[in-house]
């Protein structure tokens, strides 16, 4: 593929550059030659793209060697390819200042010492990068569909990569994730080892081409991606660095055939663990599972595997799709949670439906480090950046996380846990995700289910309550906001949008219901746990409702 690229080397060898000569930067023949371009004027920034080759009959280039010298940096900072200068009544000497400048750095400039025509220059230029661009498609073309057809044969990914060999004959491998490296020839495997840690360091996902180094060779990577996810990247070895723009695209090509074959590989896989999500469905509800299904679907139990129970809320999206849509569906979300929590350490077990996805996330801890949330956060942020419009769109998930347990018999409570945890933060009372930082509702969620929370809330708060009803005042929320602010009159009026009078007036009728000890420390704990108890009583009452309506 590299014989489509077209260099400064290239050109000298075209009739028309016969009686060129190179003065400078003899080293840079190899730049790449993208377009030809007539050039006479200073200010030229705006009309230069990169790998131009410059012609000029040096009218710009009639100034102080200073100003030349800007000149031609101001050209190498643009990535043109060369200078051609014709040499006469414009110019006719090229400083040694501009010379030695342009070895240092491989740029090539070459004169003309008789008059040519710049437009025969041009056209010949142009018709020949514009021929070898469409061989240069052509072959794309070709190999593409090879490598489809390749995706579809048996050790696919190890074909492609033979394909590419043949064409660049150079080494070239497929880093996968989960440390799996397929590479050739078979030297390739110990440079896939240094290039697989460099590849690690890369936290650019989007990033589309990379040039890495390792073992002293430079490689050519683009990343295969898949279900909004990065499956890996293939990676060529550079003879000639830098690479042409063709050889990304053919990279590409085959990256996007690798990544067939991958979620090909993945979707067989899932079908095959379709049961798993009934297996989950009946851990969590207390039913009785075989031993041989723990087996299968859980990791094998050591004294440092833990795991929490996520479950993730997603919009009610596809109440009204037939089974077999739904089937595809959920084979897809079920591989992107489970590629995922591979990527962030953890042994998952997924059931999905419509609504929501749950899965046993196991994972292996020291016992002091066992409660940290630092992996849950990251995965819950890789899942929140999918956006897969037809499956899964991340941005619309919820996340309710249950505490670390040990023992699968708990699995039942850690689901209910999650649940709880989302109830909350549908009724605005948590922005947490996880169980053990739900604060007070975390006693209050246990209470619920007794008489005993209405009546701790009965007893500390109707006398405010009936007040309110009765004379359609707001002392309920007065009394709320003024805890919150710690007793602070004045934040407390500026919350509520009322005057300091009308605070006093309102604080003065709190004090003869309550009695005038209902901010001493014990007094007022009690309020601020009922305030919070009326609140998720509240919210609970509204959920039943809402539960009620849809049924």
């Amino acid at each position: 593929m590299e014989k489509h690229q077209i260099t400064v080397g290239t050109i000298l060898k075209r009739p028309l550059f016969k009686d060129a000569k190179v003065v400078a930067g003899k080293n840079g023949l190899h730049r790449q030659v993208k377009w030809a371009h007539v050039l006479e004027v200073r200010d030229f920034e705006s009309l230069i793209n990169g790998g131009e080759l410059i012609l000029t009959t040096g009218v710009g280039l009639q100034l102080d060697l200073p100003t030349q010298l800007q000149y031609v940096k101001r050209l190498l900072e643009k990535n043109v390819a060369c200078i051609c200068i014709e040499l006469g009544a414009y110019f006719n000497e090229i400083p040694q200042d501009i010379i030695e400048f342009a070895d240092t750095h491989d740029f090539p400039i070459l004169v003309f010492e008789k008059t040519v025509k710049f437009v025969d220059i041009t056209q010949d230029l142009h018709t020949m990068i514009i021929n070898q661009h469409h061989q240069a498609l052509s072959q794309l073309d070709t190999l593409s569909r090879t490598f489809i057809d390749l995706s579809l044969s048996p050790n696919g990914i190890l074909k492609i990569l033979q394909e590419l060999h043949k064409v660049f004959r150079q080494g070239v491998l497929f880093i996968g994730e989960q440390q799996k490296t397929i590479h050739y020839p078979s030297e390739m495997k110990e440079v896939g080892k240094v290039l697989q840690q460099e590849l690690e360091l890369v936290n650019t996902p989007s990033s589309n081409e990379l040039t890495v180094v390792a073992e002293g060779q430079t490689f050519a990577c683009v990343p295969v991606r898949g279900l909004g996810q990065r499956l890996g990247f293939i990676c060529l070895e550079a003879s000639q660095p830098p690479m042409s723009d063709m050889t990304f695209l053919l990279l590409d090509r085959a990256a996007l055939a690798i990544a067939q074959v991958a979620l090909r590989s993945r979707t067989i896989a899932e079908r095959k663990q379709k049961s798993e999500g009934e297996f989950v469905r009946n851990l969590l509800n207390g039913r009785s599972v075989d031993r041989d299904d723990l087996n299968t679907f859980l990791p094998t139990p050591s004294r440092n595997m833990y795991y929490r129970v996520v479950t993730i809320e997603l919009d009610d999206l596809y109440v009204e799709l037939d089974d077999d849509d739904w089937e595809e569906i959920r084979i897809q979300r079920s591989m992107m949670i489970r590629s995922l929590c591979h990527k962030n350490g953890f042994f998952p077990a997924v059931s999905s439906t419509k609504n929501e996805i749950v899965l046993i996330a196991s994972f292996l801890s020291a016992a002091e480090s066992k409660r940290s949330v630092d992996r849950f956060l990251q995965l819950f942020s890789h899942i929140a950046q999918l956006d897969q419009a037809d499956s899964l769109v991340g941005a619309t998930c919820r996340f309710g996380c249950s505490a670390v347990y040990h023992d699968v018999k708990d699995l039942k409570k850690s689901y209910e846990e999650s649940r709880k945890v989302l109830a909350l933060q549908k009724a605005s009372l948590a922005t947490s995700s996880f169980y053990e930082k739900l604060g007070i509702y975390r006693l209050l969620a246990e209470l619920i289910a007794t008489d005993h929370l209405s009546a701790y809330v009965k007893d500390h708060l109707e006398p405010v309550i009936a007040y309110d009803q009765e004379m359609a005042s707001e002392l309920l929320e007065t009394l709320r906001v003024f805890l919150e602010c710690g007793g602070a009159k004045k934040e407390t009026a500026d919350r509520l949008f009322i005057v300091r009078q009308t605070l006093y007036h309102r604080l003065e009728k709190l004090e003869a219901i309550l009695g005038e000890d209902f901010m001493e420390p014990a007094n007022r704990l009690a309020l601020e746990v009922a305030i919070h108890a009326e609140r998720y009583i509240a919210s609970q009452s509204a959920k039943k409702d809402v539960d009620r309506i849809h049924s």
